[in-house]
């Protein structure tokens, strides 16, 4: 089963974004300004699967230290070069299922567009690893794909579809939140629920909740004291 992160990288996955259509360009907006809105002033901030630094180039002006994290390298090279040049942001490769970081490290850990699924890991290992990367009232944002989503998502993968930017689209095995391509990619969500399951072991404040009918945000703060 291949993913996002298989198949898309640097200008590849910009495209797919930007052929977004109205819909899937508010969407996205509506998590950057939810990230933003948890950042502080001098906040250290995390994104788990930068890409090509889509989100990154929005949330450098309120950070004292930004990281992006992935495992492609044309996708960091071209996040240097178009959206970060010139910024004071550290880009590695490294796998997000070994999280290569000091306890502690960050105020806020984002994983925005529904990464906790593209990234294709152990979604409750992941999630526990970056809780420990928090320091004391730290925050971590997971989203994923709202139901109520579900026919622009499809309508926008359609779209990449018609680009040559993924296979042809199993219609047949299509649906339920899953996209199936007929030669082995893969896209899925995680609902409300199952943020609920895998995260219901966790001694941290979860709160999971709907954005504008398009994002499930998992909000996980780290309540240990100092």
């Amino acid at each position: 089963m291949r993913s996002y992160y298989d198949e898309l990288s640097a200008a590849r996955l910009r495209s797919c974004y930007e052929l977004g259509p109205p819909e899937v360009q508010a969407y996205l907006k509506a998590e950057i300004d939810f990230i933003l809105a948890s950042i502080n002033p001098g906040s250290r901030v995390l994104e788990l699967g930068c890409g090509y630094g889509r989100v990154l180039g929005a949330l450098v002006p309120g950070c004292a230290w930004l990281v992006g994290i992935d495992l492609s390298l044309p996708s960091l090279a071209l996040a240097h070069h178009e959206r970060l040049a010139g910024s004071a942001v550290s880009l590695v490769q490294m796998d997000a299922s070994a999280l290569g970081f000091r306890p502690a490290s960050f105020d806020i850990v984002c994983c925005p567009q529904n990464g906790i699924s593209a990234l294709h890991v152990d979604q409750q290992q992941l999630i526990a690893a970056t809780l420990r990367l928090l320091r004391p009232g730290g925050k971590a944002l997971f989203f994923s794909y709202a139901d109520a989503f579900w026919p622009h998502r499809l309508a926008w993968f359609r779209i990449q579809e018609a680009h040559g930017l993924i296979g042809e689209i199993d219609e047949s095995a299509t649906g339920n939140g899953t996209i199936v391509c007929k030669d082995g990619f893969t896209a899925t969500t995680v609902s409300p629920d199952r943020f609920v399951d895998l995260t219901r072991e966790l001694a941290a404040k979860v709160t999971v909740s709907v954005l504008r009918d398009s994002s499930v945000v998992c909000s996980i703060t780290n309540d240990n004291a100092a």
